[in-house]
């Protein structure tokens, strides 16, 4: 008996909202086998027909659409029900609420949340800033950031910063290596913008370390990898961040996305309290 489910991922723009929503989606069952069809800028009746049939053949098909065009949703959505695939609208009945909430007409215009508009050019110019601010680079610079992340090597400020720079955020990461290491303009100005520390288990630092160097066939730099020269680190960095009254976020079993979801909430309450 085939178990394994045929997922069909079909959207009328670039699939990435569609993509994240069945992460979150198949996050939430444990034992799941199952293949990925992603169809993305389907706007035509013959393309539908021409996924369903693909469809229609295999085992255990199921769809997922975001279609904003009410009257291309719906031919999906009856055809589906003709040959008896199971078929969930992502957006349809989210938009219909939101239209009747703000008392307006949805636009029904795919790719809409692409429009080069002041948000998207916002968004490219926190990218370039994070980029350049990476990793103590342009340190003197740090205060036009939105946030700093500051964290003793390997606690993820890189990935997290570009993330955040992804919603958004101008994000200058930079590496503790101790207080003096830090630019003394924030020494001296500790809440002149929003910093907030990076911390981690020092047995996991050790492993993440040992990949880094294995990865650099890099042997001789046994200090990095000292377990005992790693908890030093991590206490000396909290004693930094408490010593500073800067806000720190244990990342050791946190993804990229929940340690970003963390650092934005505590942005919100550096915002609020600095108006």
């Amino acid at each position: 008996m085939n178990n394994t489910y045929e997922i069909y991922l079909i959207s009328d723009s670039t699939g990435e909202t569609l993509d994240r929503i069945f992460l979150a989606l198949k996050a939430q069952f444990k034992n799941i086998d199952y293949k990925i069809h992603s169809y993305s800028f389907t706007r035509t009746e013959n393309q539908i027909m021409k996924i369903l049939e693909d469809a229609e053949i295999k085992k255990n098909s199921v769809i997922l659409y975001t279609i904003v065009d009410n009257n291309l949703a719906k031919y999906l959505a009856n055809a589906s029900d003709d040959k008896k695939i199971p078929c969930f609208g992502v957006l349809g009945n989210l938009i219909l609420n939101f239209s009747k909430i703000l008392n307006q007409k949805a636009s029904h215009e795919p790719s809409g949340q692409h429009v080069l508009n002041d948000e998207y050019y916002e968004r490219i110019e926190a990218i370039q800033f994070t980029m350049n601010h990476d990793d103590g680079n342009l340190i003197n610079d740090f205060d036009k950031s939105d946030i700093v992340l500051i964290g003793v090597s390997r606690t993820s400020k890189t990935p997290t910063s570009i993330y955040l720079a992804n919603r958004g955020f101008k994000t200058s990461n930079i590496p503790l290596v101790n207080e003096n290491s830090l630019p003394k303009k924030l020494r001296d100005n500790p809440r002149l913008t929003c910093v907030v520390g990076l911390n981690t288990e020092p047995e996991r630092l050790v492993d993440l370390r040992k990949n880094r160097m294995n990865s650099l066939k890099e042997t001789e730099n046994k200090n990095y990898t000292s377990i005992e020269n790693i908890k030093k680190e991590v206490a000396d960095a909290k004693k930094t961040f408490q010593k500073y009254k800067w806000p720190s976020i244990d990342v050791t079993r946190k993804s990229v996305e929940e340690a970003a979801a963390s650092i934005i909430k505590i942005h919100e309450i550096y915002s609020n309290n600095a108006k």
